[in-house]
């Protein structure tokens, strides 16, 4: 059995995520719904929309204002005190910033170099959006047949995402896939989301597993072990794309 991976570069950033520390403290970083935030002018922070360094100063801007010592905070402490502060990241903010580094350590720059932001409108939307890249890269502008086309499952690649278009928007990244004979018998994928079953705090960076049963059907009518997201899968629709700069 054969597995490739995402570059280190990338995975690195999953791992800022994923394993995010302060002190003694480890957690993953908290899901931001960001149906409910007004994205305009604020700090990408603020929005769900910021790198891992992004929110740490947040936190230690956070902390000197309320006179608080973080590394006093263990890691459920932490996690407790990003998601008083609304302090997390969304689902397509965490792919553009894997994507990022992905593109980096392809030699290929940027990743805003290659984004075309077709859903964004008239002369000065596109200008902003251009401007501001990682708050507006939303989940349509990456399955957007500019951005990415559609792949099957037998060609797939670390790096190609899976977009769920629908009541409630959704992507996620490929970051390992296995294979068995040069066919894809397994799909890791890492994306930031919030379960009914997660409460308050519970929710954040996550990874599962897509089992490959029958390489000419569907991605959503594979098996995933993640039941909510395979729900979700179903409920939209959901697409194995790869970007075009890829």
């Amino acid at each position: 059995m054969n597995t490739k991976l995402l570059s280190e570069k990338a995975l690195s950033v999953i791992d800022q995520y994923l394993n995010f520390r302060v002190g003694s403290a480890v957690l993953s970083i908290p899901y931001f719904n960001n149906r409910h935030s007004q994205a305009r002018m604020k700090l990408r922070v603020q929005v769900g929309k910021g790198s891992p360094k992004d929110i740490l100063d947040e936190l230690h801007d956070i902390a000197v204002a309320e006179k608080i010592n973080l590394n006093s905070l263990d890691s459920s402490g932490l996690k407790k005190f990003l998601v008083d502060h609304n302090i997390g990241i969304d689902c397509s903010g965490l792919a553009y910033y894997i994507l990022n580094a992905e593109s980096e350590s392809r030699g290929k720059g940027t990743l805003d170099r290659h984004l075309s932001f077709a859903v964004c409108h008239g002369i000065l939307g596109k200008m902003m959006c251009k401007m501001r890249p990682a708050e507006n890269a939303g989940v349509t502008t990456f399955a957007h047949e500019k951005n990415s086309h559609e792949m099957s499952i037998k060609d797939a690649l670390p790096g190609d995402i899976i977009t769920m278009v629908g009541d409630h928007n959704h992507i996620l990244i490929i970051h390992q896939i296995e294979y068995q004979n040069f066919v894809p018998t397994a799909l890791h994928y890492t994306h930031s989301m919030a379960w009914p079953e997660d409460g308050e705090y519970g929710h954040g960076i996550k990874q599962g597993i897509i089992k490959i049963t029958a390489i000419d059907k569907k991605i959503s009518e594979q098996k995933w072990n993640e039941g909510y997201t395979f729900e979700r899968a179903g409920k939209s629709l959901t697409t194995l794309r790869r970007m075009a700069f890829l």
